[in-house]
C-alpha cells in the first residue's frame, strides 16, 4: 500500500546543537564548507520567556524554544499565528530521573517546579506562554519513531487545514538508570515551518508517502554532522535536515512503526 499526501512547502528552518549551535552552522558543516566548532555551546537562552518562567525553564524547554523561535523568524511567521506539532522522544529524561529517585527515597521532598516541568507537552506550554499563542497544538512521542511520526502528524496538519504548521523535534541528555534502556547525548533541536505548497512564501517543496511493507527502511546521516549528533535519541531527523541542506533533489525515509515508512522528496 502507498498514500500520497499533499505537498508542503518549508519556509523556515531551526535547529541547534552543542557543536552545531544554529541552522547556518549545522548547513555549513553538512555541506563541508567548514568544520564544527571546537567547544561545545552551552544551551540556549529562551529569552521570549520572562525572568520568572526562564529560569524555571530546563533544557527541553531552553532546545525547544530557540529552534521553534528562530523557524518562525526565517520563516517570516508570527510566532502567535501558527498552530504547533511538538515531538520528543523521551521528554525530560534529567526530570524524570529526579522524579523517581525522590519518589522512592524522600517522596514529600519533591519539588513543585520540578513536577511542573516533568509533564510531555511542557516546551509546548512554555512555547504558547512565550508566543503569546492561543493557536492549538500536538504534544507526542513515538519512541524511536517519533521524529517521523511528528513530521506526518504536521503535515496532515497543513493539508486538512490549509494554513501553516510549526513542527518542533527535541531531545536531551539522559540521566541515570534511565540513560541505560533510554539512551541520549547532549541536546539536540529542529523546527521547521511547513505551508501549503502553494503558499508564495519561498522555500524548499516536500512531497511525502506512506509505504507499507515489511521491510524497514530508513536513511542514514552521512555528513559530518552525524557524529556530532548521532548519540541523541533525535539523530535520525539529520538525513532530511541534509536534505534540505544541499541544492539537489533527494529522498529521505523515515520509520513510521515496524511495517510502515514515509518517504520524503525534496525539491
Amino acid at each position: 500500500m502507498s498514500v500520497e499526501l499533499p505537498q508542503v512547502r518549508v519556509e523556515g528552518i531551526g535547529f541547534w546543537a552543542s557543536r552545531l549551535p544554529g541552522w547556518n552552522i549545522a548547513r555549513a558543516v553538512i555541506r563541508g564548507e567548514q568544520a564544527a566548532p571546537d567547544t561545545a555551546s552551552v544551551r540556549p537562552a529562551p529569552t521570549m520567556l520572562a525572568p520568572t518562567e526562564r529560569r524555571r525553564a530546563p533544557d527541553t524547554v531552553a532546545v525547544a524554544l530557540e529552534v521553534a523561535s528562530k523557524a518562525c523568524e526565517s520563516a517570516g511567521r508570527a510566532p502567535s499565528d501558527l498552530p504547533s506539532v511538538f515531538a520528543s522522544t523521551h521528554g525530560d529524561l534529567a526530570i524524570s530521573d529526579y522524579m523517581c529517585a525522590t519518589l522512592a527515597a524522600t517522596p514529600t521532598l519533591i519539588s513543585p517546579v520540578k513536577f511542573h516541568n516533568s509533564v510531555h507537552n511542557a516546551a509546548a506550554g512554555y512555547w504558547s506562554i512565550g508566543a503569546g499563542s492561543y493557536a492549538p497544538y500536538t504534544a507526542l512521542s513515538a519512541f524511536r519513531y517519533t521524529f517521523g511520526v511528528g513530521l506526518l502528524e504536521a503535515v496532515t496538519q497543513v493539508a486538512c487545514e490549509n494554513r501553516p504548521v510549526l513542527y518542533v523535534a527535541f531531545d536531551i541528555e539522559a540521566k541515570g538508570p534511565l540513560g541505560a534502556i533510554a539512551p541520549s547525548r547532549g541536546l539536540l533541536g529542529a523546527a521547521l515551518v511547513l505551508a501549503p505548497a502553494s503558499a508564495d512564501h519561498g522555500g524548499r517543496k516536500l512531497a511525502l508517502r506512506i509505504e507499507d511493507g515489511n521491510s524497514p527502511v530508513s536513511t542514514p546521516a552521512c555528513s559530518a554532522a552525524a557524529t556530532l549528533v548521532g548519540d541523541n535519541a533525535l539523530a535520525p531527523c539529520l538525513p532530511l535536515f541534509e536534505a534540505l541542506a544541499a541544492d539537489d533533489a533527494s529522498t529521505t525515509a523515515f520509520q513510521l512503526s515496524d511495517r510502515m515508512s514515509l518517504h520524503v522528496r525534496t525539491s
